[in-house]
């Protein structure tokens, strides 16, 4: 199993940086089955920053279907427009050399995009995030509003947290315990209020008991770098979203809501921490 620090330090694209591992994943996300002989080739983006936005797992199945992955404990409702925008950036690699400006059809993989989400705040099953959503409203400028766009992107967000889409984690052993795992970490440190020593102590426990054994004997410092970080960006973002809510009467919760939304912030979490109106909150999305 290879991987590349230096590129995201996540670790789940680490986890699931082997080929094999991405073909079973895909299969339990779309209930199908591949042959284990249909090559997997990852392309995901490295030491590339575009607009600021790197990608957790980007791959080709058979050289004819690419699938882009996130994996995201807050909900971003731009990830429709991200994935647009970083898509274009796969499809740019992939064509290489060949003329698009030639009278004969260049052939691409066909995209899919899921967002795998394990966060803390209760969200469906499934759910499904749209680009045309994000699209300003015409009518207002007197121009009829058609039901069919002409862009298009979906995004299928999945709840992957332990107890939820238990037919998706029952096919993908490595997202079945990789769930297990982040909740036996929150469990204790819930009990403990020591986030460092709990992810010691989970990582200890999910190696005796076999979960995710091989990888945490493996990566078992680098894991606890790594989930320190990216909990730790998480923590720090809520905060600071607090702390403007404090300074409140001189910025104007709107300020606050539309620098947060321009952050990555769900609607959902704007309309907690702002207390707006959740329609006013949407109105305010970049």
């Amino acid at each position: 199993m290879g991987t590349n620090t230096k590129y995201k330090d996540s670790v789940f694209s680490l986890l699931f940086s082997d080929p094999d591992l991405l073909r079973e994943l895909y299969c339990a996300l779309e209930d199908v089955t591949l042959p284990a002989d249909i090559p997997v080739t990852i392309n995901t983006l490295q030491n590339v920053f575009f607009q600021n936005m790197m990608n957790d797992i980007s791959f080709e199945i058979g050289g004819k279907l690419i699938v882009l992955i996130e994996h995201q404990s807050t909900i971003n409702e731009n990830m429709p427009l991200r994935l647009l925008m970083y898509i274009a950036r796969v499809y740019e690699k992939i064509i290489g050399d060949r003329n698009i400006y030639a009278t004969k059809r260049v052939c691409i993989s066909r995209p899919e995009f899921f967002v795998l989400y394990n966060g803390v705040t209760p969200i469906p099953n499934t759910q499904i995030l749209k680009l045309s959503d994000a699209f300003e409203k015409v009518g207002i400028i007197g121009i009829p509003e058609k039901e069919n766009v002409a862009l298009e992107l979906e995004v299928k967000v999945i709840n992957i947290n332990q107890g939820e889409n238990e037919a998706i984690t029952r096919k993908s052993k490595t997202l079945s315990e990789y769930s297990v795992f982040v909740a036996k970490i929150r469990e204790l440190e819930k009990r403990i209020g020591d986030r460092s020593r709990a992810m010691e102590m989970g990582i200890k426990q999910c190696r005796d008991n076999g979960i995710l054994k091989d990888f945490l004997e493996k990566y078992g410092t680098e894991v606890i770098n790594m989930l320190m970080t990216e909990w730790n960006l998480d923590d720090a973002l809520a905060v600071r979203f607090e702390e403007g809510m404090e300074q409140g009467i001189e910025k104007g919760r709107e300020e606050i809501a539309r620098n947060a939304l321009a952050q990555g912030a769900s609607v959902d979490f704007v309309q907690k921490i702002t207390g707006l109106d959740l329609q006013a909150v949407k109105s305010l999305s970049p």
